[in-house]
């Protein structure tokens, strides 16, 4: 987004000059810490000047008509100036060190919990969390933060992983199904590098997928899994510790779906994931290799 300084001398009502005035002298020496990356002052003409706009913001329309150009001038003004002050912060906390990420985010959270420059903030500052020892807090900010950005993918993606890591399924399961069609429903970011993008999406979808799966797996929801885990196969591959799990109760479920639907070509591939999971070192192999003997005579069964 782009800013420039209006000429504020049409602008003003009748009694606001000076206040006006004020704003736009910190308005111009903001800008110039921005442009010097200069947090410190960032920080502090930010926090000086939302307020005045604030409360610039909060004139009252005039009564007499010929006054309502210059006052709907001057709240167009008013509100770019409130927008550059919460831009400031974000794009300041993003080229720098992580202790100052996480103070200027923090910051702009504190003045506008719904700003729109927060939406792609999330990311950083839970990096900046975790590099500053304060990882512990992220799961607790990133649910407050939901409230006000219920489809962010990087909020949505700390919250399966914290729900799944405390083995709350209901909630893990919920927090994943949200993930994925959130991700669906997204573009690439204006600026984001197509590779990011891919990365940071693959990301996102190999984890909804996965935990969505194996949850509907346990809970023998078998569609459920069968729908989810085929997806994420794709986006694990070399990660055998999600495989693993994941082939595992992908040869459940097609076990059953396929003997509930008397379809054998579904009980064969049923076999054939429980042979991969059982090739796979850990919690699973030993349950996906039994499981695999008696899906084979199951299948010999079936015409």
């Amino acid at each position: 987004m782009k800013f420039s300084v209006f000429g504020i001398a049409m602008l003003l009502l009748a009694g606001t000059a000076a206040p006006a005035a004020d704003i736009n002298e910190t308005y111009q020496k903001l800008q110039q810490a921005v442009a010097q990356k200069d947090a410190t002052q960032v920080k502090k003409l930010a926090l000086e000047i939302y307020p005045q706009v604030t409360e610039l913001l909060a004139t009252p329309a005039p009564a007499a008509a010929e006054d309502k150009e210059a006052w709907t001038s001057q709240m167009a003004w008013g509100k770019s100036v409130a927008a550059y002050a919460e831009y400031s912060l974000s794009a300041t906390a993003v080229v720098s060190e992580p202790a100052t990420t996480v103070d200027l985010i923090a910051t702009l959270e504190g003045m506008n919990p719904k700003s729109k420059y927060l939406d792609e903030a999330y990311a950083p500052y839970f990096l900046a969390l975790n590099k500053t020892g304060a990882s512990a807090k992220v799961p607790a900010i990133a649910e407050k933060a939901l409230q006000n950005f219920p489809e962010n993918d990087d909020l949505l993606l700390v919250l399966t992983d914290a729900a799944m890591a405390k083995q709350q399924s209901d909630r893990a399961q919920g927090y994943a199904n949200r993930l994925v069609a959130a991700v669906g429903r997204h573009s690439k970011p204006e600026g984001m590098p197509a590779a990011d993008w891919e990365r940071k999406k693959t990301a996102a979808l190999s984890h909804g997928y996965w935990i969505a799966g194996v949850i509907a797996g346990e809970k023998n929801q078998y569609a459920a899994a069968d729908r989810n885990l085929r997806a994420a196969l794709p986006l694990i591959q070399g990660n055998p510790s999600m495989m693993g799990p994941a082939l595992f109760y992908l040869g459940v479920a097609n076990f059953n779906i396929g003997k509930m639907t008397a379809n054998k070509a579904k009980v064969l591939e049923a076999a054939k994931f429980s042979d991969q999971a059982a090739g796979i070192a850990g919690p699973y192999q030993d349950q996906a290799w039994r499981n695999a003997g008696v899906i084979k005579q199951e299948a010999a069964k079936m015409r």
